[in-house]
């Protein structure tokens, strides 16, 4: 089988591609970025393997051998469903791979913001620490989580993740569903409205749909606390980038963390790139998902998805 990868290089040049290698006839791109491209490179390909790259008629409608699709990711809005399914075309995707990286991204960018972490960082190495006569520095101050009540939008696995952490650090958990479809029952489910006003710290782990498409926007922002913390480490459209800039720049609520934004890479005239107050706004290129292990897992996981679909007996498809 030919397979193409489109976007070698979205799991990193330190991920060994030869197990995939081993799996038919391999052409790797390091990245492709247009539509034109795509078409022009999956044309003769019975596999796809790709990320971020739009896979949809305009871009399939020349490959007529495609039988797989596997996402380097869990995610899978940049692939057509509707088209596929009527073209038989299979979608594969990684789950749970990057469950512990991006639980664990969630509380790096909690703190950094929370314990404003870069002030007193720059506090000792700026000599300021050194030059005064009492042991510590707080002028800056901030609270412990333990006690406050942690919102969650998405309990899926890195959702359920969290929520289990931040029970461990004493918050209160409560979350909402989008579809309404949720069997969790471990923590407390609430509407939105309810989610919004109560949560100390909100962090999103939701797909991209139409339902979580904008949910944060000035509305839902002027309903939570002024004291509330944003996480943000799911889609960056869930969030819409001016109205938070906008919350953040007039105190409607403290702070945010963000490893996503609207347009990946951030454009320069994105308003939250104007925020240089990192004890309000942290914001990291895409990278809560990466870790090494993550990456390796990825890779791994869609071998073992190709290597299904090769035995006839499928693994990980997103439609039946």
């Amino acid at each position: 089988m030919k397979i193409v990868i489109l976007e070698r290089n979205s799991v990193g040049t330190d991920v060994s591609m030869d197990a995939i290698m081993a799996l038919g006839d391999v052409t790797a791109y390091e990245n492709t970025s247009t539509p034109e491209e795509v078409v022009e490179r999956v044309k003769d390909a019975d596999i796809i393997i790709a990320n971020k790259s739009p896979l949809n008629e305009n871009t399939l409608s020349e490959a007529h051998n495609v039988k797989l699709i596997c996402e380097f990711a869990t995610g899978f809005d940049n692939v057509d469903i509707s088209y596929c399914r009527k073209r038989n075309i299979k979608v594969s995707n990684v789950v749970d791979y990057s469950t512990d990286a991006v639980a664990q991204h969630t509380f790096a960018l909690l703190f950094y913001v929370l314990e404003k972490l870069k002030h007193y960082d720059e506090y000792v190495k700026g000599g300021e620490y050194a030059s005064q006569t009492k042991f510590s520095n707080f002028d800056l101050p901030f609270c412990e989580i333990a006690g406050k009540t942690w919102g969650i939008i998405g309990m899926g696995n890195i959702g359920q993740k969290v929520a289990k952490i931040a029970k461990a650090f004493g918050c209160r958990v409560i979350f909402h569903s989008i579809t309404g479809k949720s069997k969790v029952s471990e923590y407390e489910q609430v509407d939105f409205e309810e989610l919004l006003a109560k949560s100390d710290i909100l962090s999103l782990h939701c797909p991209l749909s139409d339902l979580s498409r904008g949910l944060i926007n000035s509305e839902s922002l002027s309903k939570m606390k002024k004291t509330a913390v944003l996480i943000n480490v799911a889609r960056g459209a869930i969030v819409n980038d001016a109205d938070l800039a906008e919350a953040l720049n007039n105190n409607i609520i403290a702070a945010a963390g963000l490893d996503v934004t609207g347009t990946e890479p951030m454009r320069n005239e994105n308003p939250l790139s104007k925020i240089m107050d990192s004890n309000r706004l942290i914001i990291t290129p895409h990278l809560g998902w990466a870790s090494t292990e993550a990456r390796n897992r990825c890779v791994s996981e869609t071998v073992k998805n190709i290597k299904a679909f090769q035995e006839g007996t499928g693994r990980n498809y997103v439609w039946v």
